[in-house]
């Protein structure tokens, strides 16, 4: 049987992200990230539920999503789905599930946040405002 495991989510983080490093001195950062649903019931009310999901980015990754996200800002996000088990404190069996980030993008045109860093438009691309093409490298 064939399996296959991908998550893409648009949502706001839920809180800063959380940098930290693994003793190997790898970067791992989690945040919460929320994403709403809007629906109309059969008696015409309109409803709302939010859905509230841990993060966890590694390496280059999570020092992007840590350098340039805060609280509220709106991101996409490409992972996959884990689940982690663990004991509580009191002996309780506990679990949840989280995403495994693989890619981000970011999904405002904001090109400075509060603190006046210039942030990218995506992971990818670290000039945010590309200068426009010579007339003679326009190919019509």
């Amino acid at each position: 049987m064939a399996n296959y495991n991908k998550v893409i989510m648009i949502g706001n983080l839920t809180r800063d992200p959380q940098l930290s490093y693994l003793p190997s001195q790898t970067p791992v950062v989690e945040f919460g990230l929320a994403t709403n649903r809007k629906w109309r019931d059969r008696d015409g009310n309109q409803k709302e539920e939010t859905c509230f999901v841990d993060c966890r980015a590694y390496g280059k990754t999570a020092e992007n999503i840590s350098k340039y996200c805060k609280k509220g800002r709106p991101l996409m996000i490409e992972g996959r789905l884990t689940f982690d088990q663990w004991e509580a404190q009191d002996g309780s069996k506990r679990s949840k599930h989280r995403i495994f980030i693989e890619n981000f993008t970011f999904v405002d045109s904001r090109s400075q946040d509060s603190s006046g860093s210039s942030a990218p438009n995506d992971y990818g691309n670290s000039n945010p405002n590309p200068a426009p093409p010579k007339d003679d490298d326009i190919p019509f």
